[in-house]
């Protein structure tokens, strides 16, 4: 077995492997640029080099400068991750050229199969079915517009060598083609030194589902079953699952044992992902294989029991595969959650800055990959990551905070338990996307399990602007926020000394507003709680530990378990909640009579002002000043975390005054341009 192995990647999934190599008694070389000389992958890792500058293409993606640090380290092996390197066959080739071990396929797979275009005509000569689209290299935006009216609009441009959204764009007209063809190759060319483009229909109404496969390279391969990987924003997975909640077993082992003859056609070995889309008929067409480690693979670990990363190493050290297709059991359900550093109240654009909070829910002690989910307990909790309290997320790299996974026996529960780990993720100072989860979380749609890669875009064709909770929700928080405010009101009487019975100085009687509603109600407390009834007669029984100051309430609310994050505002507080985001007053009867008569604070009017969405750089300029400007046209383009961001006029208006141009570095709400 190796010694010592390098990670030629950064983040979450470099501290991911160096879990499994611990575990292994193998020590780990971490890479790092100028942006990451802090981050936790370097400190969880044995050794670490410094490899250059913060851009990808001046460090991460550079062969010689990894080949440098393997040398300066003496590393037999090298894991990739996924993205920068792990799909370039000359890195492969370099590494193989030196005598050390990488730890993903041979290089003739990753360029068979690592490359989407020739991946596609090698699966159709394999005679599986694949999308219609066009095969061949695309040299400029007016020939990607023709393609697209030959192949037919809606239409897919992407990045030949892309994956993770990157070099990712749905055209539906001329326009989109020409725009989409030019954004994606720049993207291509930023992100992974490749900016070739292909165009394939975009199939509507489609579901994700990829099947994982593991093969050595002595002519075995098994598959380990699905991951439903509907839930997108942009072509990027946000929610992911195992099982599907849409597979029958027939069609599991038909796309799974396509998918292990697909990887032994191109002799295969190691993990790798094939990925389908899935009509309502559960007709399956080959999308591309992807020749490395998924972000989603913690799914799978969890419902089978195997960890990746380790038979990962095992194939790279020439070992046979341990298990066979019958050892895989596919047990109970597991969610994925990515938390991204993407604010969804600004459409998702990408926010940076340094992480004042965060705190993961906890981990489940018992889990460890490799292991039975079972033997855990009834849930697990997991969650992958790549950052500490007090980091920085920088705007050079992909904006993944966390992997938040749970697992249960049944997919309910394994819902209902991921509802509480996104509840109790404290993450402050940045925008992200943990209300946006939540939401998901509780649609009926997802719940159903009636979803496909339009759910985001159909349930939130404006955006998301928060969750609206229903009344009965509304109660169960006013009831827990009096609960709360009753135990501040004593404490706050007690260090004023007012009185020796603290608690008979504070009232039963409150009215909690919020959501724009008020409720009336009583609470009656006794040692193990309070029992708070409203006008209408609905009572709950609230029971907590918390005490102000904390940020965090676990609340037993009838037996049920709530979890709140707590901000202390004037009157109240600010709980957060299941997506919502609420300003919560409790007040007595005659506070909330006044507060009725305060008159409303409005917001600045900004309609005239172009605000920069988020940080970012400023590429492209598209109007000057003096111009007149439509509605949906595009006024300039921003790039942040290697993706580029076309901000288009809201309305017809004229162009006053320009304050950026190209290749300025821009803060959230710094003002790009003016209208009259």
């Amino acid at each position: 077995m190796f010694e010592k192995i390098l990670i030629a990647n950064r983040g979450e999934i470099a501290c991911r492997v160096i879990k499994t190599a611990r575990k292994m008694g193998i020590k780990t070389v971490a890479v790092y640029s100028d942006a990451d000389r802090q981050a936790l992958h370097v400190k969880m890792a044995d050794e670490a080099v410094h490899i250059g500058p913060a851009p990808a293409n001046q460090s991460y993606i550079v062969i010689d400068k990894i080949m440098d640090a393997i040398r300066q380290t003496g590393a037999q092996a090298v894991h990739p991750g996924y993205g920068f390197l792990s799909e370039n066959k000359l890195f492969a080739e370099a590494l193989a050229k030196e005598g050390v071990a990488f730890i993903g396929p041979p290089a003739g797979a990753i360029e068979a199969m690592g490359d989407k275009i020739t991946s596609k005509k090698i699966a159709q000569e394999a005679g599986v079915s694949t999308v219609p689209g066009y095969m061949g290299l695309i040299e400029d935006a007016e020939e990607a517009v023709k393609i697209s009216n030959q192949i037919g609009y809606p239409v897919m441009i992407k990045a030949s060598a892309g994956g993770g959204g990157k070099g990712m764009r749905i055209a539906w007209n001329d326009t989109e083609a020409r725009e989409g063809f030019q954004s994606s190759k720049n993207e291509a060319a930023n992100s992974f030194g490749d900016d070739r483009i292909f165009i394939e229909k975009f199939v509507t109404q489609p579901r994700h589902i990829e099947i994982q496969v593991l093969c050595d390279g002595h002519g075995n391969g098994i598959y380990l079953g699905e991951r439903e990987c509907s839930i997108q924003r942009r072509n990027q997975k946000v929610v992911e699952e195992a099982p599907s909640p849409f597979l029958d077993e027939a069609t599991r082992k038909a796309m799974g044992e396509q998918a292990v003859a697909l990887a032994k056609a191109v002799d295969y070995a190691s993990a790798g992902t094939v990925e389908f889309i899935v009509d309502g008929e559960k007709n399956f067409y080959f999308l591309e294989m992807n020749t490395r480690l998924q972000v989603e693979h913690p799914v799978t670990e969890l419902i089978t029991g195997v960890d990746l990363v380790e038979q990962m190493i095992r194939v790279a050290n020439g070992e046979k595969l341990s298990l066979t297709q019958e050892d895989v059991k596919l047990t109970g359900w597991a969610i994925e959650n990515r938390l991204y550093a993407e604010d969804p109240y600004r459409n998702f654009l990408p926010s940076i800055g340094r992480l004042t909070t965060y705190r993961p829910p906890a981990e489940t002690a018992a889990y460890t990959p490799g292991t039975a989910p079972g033997a855990a307990g009834d849930v697990v909790v997991r969650n992958d990551t790549g950052v500490y309290e007090g980091g920085e997320i920088s705007m050079y790299y992909d904006p993944m905070i966390a992997k938040l996974c749970t697992w249960a026996p049944t997919r309910d529960a394994a819902i209902a338990a991921m509802r509480v780990a996104l509840d109790s993720f404290e993450v402050e100072g940045i925008g992200h996307n943990l209300p946006f989860l939540s939401a998901v979380m509780d649609h009926p749609r997802f719940i159903s399990g009636e979803m496909t890669t339009a759910f985001i875009a159909e349930e939130y064709p404006d955006g998301f602007e928060g969750v609206t909770l229903p009344e009965a929700e509304l109660k169960k928080i006013a009831a827990s926020a009096a609960a709360m405010y009753r135990v501040a009101e004593i404490r706050r009487t007690r260090v004023s000394g007012r009185m020796d019975n603290h608690e008979r100085t504070v009232g039963t009687e409150w009215v909690v507003s919020l959501q724009g509603q008020s409720f009336p109600l009583s609470i009656a407390a006794d040692p193990e709680g309070s029992t708070v009834t409203f006008e209408d007669g609905t009572r709950h029984r609230v029971a907590s530990d918390w005490t102000p100051g904390k940020s965090l309430a676990r609340i037993d609310l009838d037996g049920a378990p709530l979890v709140l994050k707590v901000n202390k505002i004037t009157s109240g507080f600010r709980l957060r909640s299941r997506g919502a985001d609420l300003k919560v007053h409790v007040r007595t009867p005659r506070q909330a009579e006044l507060a009725a008569l305060m008159p409303e604070k409005l917001p600045p009017d900004t309609s005239k002002m172009l605000l920069c969405p988020m940080p970012g750089l400023i590429v492209q300029v598209n109007v000057e000043v003096g111009d007149e400007v439509q509605e949906g046209q595009a006024l300039c383009t921003v790039e942040a975390m290697k993706m580029e961001n076309i901000l288009r006029a809201e309305k017809k208006a004229v162009v006053s005054k320009i304050n950026a141009g190209p290749g300025d570095s821009l803060a959230v709400d710094d003002v790009i341009m003016e209208f009259e």
